[in-house]
């Protein structure tokens, strides 16, 4: 199997890179990272143009066989509409895998019916405590399409979709929102202040579409800031609190989060 990986937010470490790709090789997969994914300008893995030329590139072209997000940041919704619109039969055929600010992507993806679109795992991960068995999480899916890689509440009679809160509530009103009726939704969240987290969820659950999903589980909330004063809840009492009001159904917790226990959730 070959990966194609690129960077539409911003750049990977080579020797990041260079630990990914040997732990492919163990997996039994070929992994090729486009140059493109260590180009530096200013934030971001590359000029605009040069970043969504690199994902049109791998994702058209048919010798690979997945394409594989090398890690998050901050920059994909800026090339988004242009890379879709762009993209061609062989890009139907592969796997899409990332999360994070990739979720701008994999929904508009998934929103234009490609068929194997899935958060879970980046190469970027192995920089976590523990982020070798994440990657090896995500090879196991894209390689074998293991069960083992999955979040445990992703079942075969149910459709779902998994999403950082901040990039779901941003990109819902664009044209790379999906239509989720019916979805099991999972979020998750890092590195933002509880009232953000509070205000993002009164955005998401006042959306009409969404509240015509089956329901939404949260995931871990990581790296919260100490707010003063205290918000005084905590992140599931927020979740819990905007899907009573919203009449959204709440469904527990999901093993998804920006740490190396993150599972995969194929969408759909």
């Amino acid at each position: 199997m070959r990966i194609g990986v690129v960077a539409p937010s911003t750049p990977i470490d080579r020797a990041v890179a260079e630990r990914a790709a040997a732990l492919a090789g163990e997996a039994g997969a070929e992994v090729h990272f486009h140059p493109q994914c260590f180009a530096s300008y200013r934030h971001f893995a590359g000029e605009d143009a040069v970043r969504a030329d690199a994902f049109v590139e791998v994702a058209n072209d048919p010798a690979f066989d997945a394409l594989w997000f090398a890690r998050g940041g901050y920059g994909s919704c800026r090339i988004a509409e242009d890379v879709l619109a762009r993209l061609g039969p062989a890009a139907r055929a592969k796997a899409y895998l990332g999360y994070s600010d990739a979720g701008f992507l994999l929904a508009g993806l998934y929103k234009a019916g490609f068929g194997s679109v899935a958060h879970g795992p980046m190469p970027q991960d192995m920089i976590r405590e523990g982020g070798d068995a994440a990657v090896r999480r995500a090879l196991s899916w894209l390689v074998d399409r293991s069960p083992q890689a999955l979040e445990p509440h992703v079942r075969a009679d149910a459709r779902h979709a998994a999403f950082n809160i901040t990039v779901f509530s941003q990109l819902l009103g664009t044209p790379l929102e999906p239509d989720l009726a019916g979805h099991v939704l999972m979020l998750e969240e890092v590195s933002e202040y509880s009232y953000r987290t509070d205000r993002a969820m009164f955005h998401i659950t006042s959306n009409p579409s969404v509240r015509r999903v089956a329901g939404i589980r949260l995931g871990r909330c990581s790296l919260v800031p100490e707010n003063d004063p205290d918000f005084g809840e905590s992140e599931e009492q927020i979740v819990r609190h905007w899907c009573e009001r919203a009449g959204i159904a709440w469904l527990g917790a999901a093993d998804i989060g920006h740490d190396s226990r993150n599972r995969v959730v194929p969408f759909g």
